[in-house]
């Protein structure tokens, strides 16, 4: 399952980054490593990229990255 999965007000753990090296360093400095809480906020009106809360912060994250995100998921959340 990958964050492209994800639904809108669920949440999930992240296993592992499947990036290139320069988008993996990006998404670790901000906080995005395995073990993380991930919860789906919702995606922009273009569609594209989508919000996620992460670490306290909303972080925007492209559908192109998402897929290379592999997660476990946990449960719908209440923001």
């Amino acid at each position: 399952m990958t964050l492209n999965d994800l639904k809108p007000n669920h949440s999930c753990i992240v296993e592992k980054l499947l990036c290139c090296e320069d988008i993996k360093r990006r998404l670790l400095d901000l906080g995005l490593i395995p073990g993380t809480k991930v919860i789906y906020v919702r995606k922009s009106p273009s569609g594209d990229p989508t919000s996620f809360w992460i670490r306290g912060t909303n972080i925007a994250i492209r559908k192109e990255d998402c897929k290379n995100i592999c997660i476990t998921k946990v449960k719908e959340e209440r923001l």
